[in-house]
């Protein structure tokens, strides 16, 4: 038996431009698709979490009940990216995950902003 084996990509085939792109349509998709009562809770959940100030991630939402397991695990990504873009958190690095279900694959921690923990009190 043999190994399949994958070439090189040719240089300059590959854009970053291009997977951006295809990145952002993705999660346009999936947040179109999450119901409004769930998006709502996850939104006021990460506030909360960034409110007390120590790193998190999105297994600390459901562990703490501040929001129930998505229908579809895409539905994740674009809450965090909200509450990113709105300076609510920021990245505070790649940790495993917490769940069960996934292994300890890893996954983004997050933290509340200064500015919003400070906003916030």
């Amino acid at each position: 038996m043999t190994q399949l084996q994958f070439p090189e990509p040719t240089p300059g085939t590959v854009s970053a431009a291009v997977g951006e792109a295809a990145k952002a349509d993705g999660m346009a998709a999936a947040a179109a698709n999450t119901p409004v009562d769930w998006a709502t809770a996850c939104q006021n959940g990460i506030r909360e979490m960034a409110r007390r100030g120590v790193p998190f991630q999105a297994a600390d939402l459901i562990r703490e009940g501040l929001v129930d397991e998505p229908e579809r695990p895409a539905m994740w990504g674009p809450q965090f990216g909200i509450a990113a873009r709105a300076g609510v958190i920021e990245h505070a690095g790649v940790v495993p995950s917490t769940r069960a279900t996934v292994h300890r694959s890893l996954c983004r921690q997050w933290t509340g902003t200064a500015a919003y923990r400070q906003a916030a009190a």
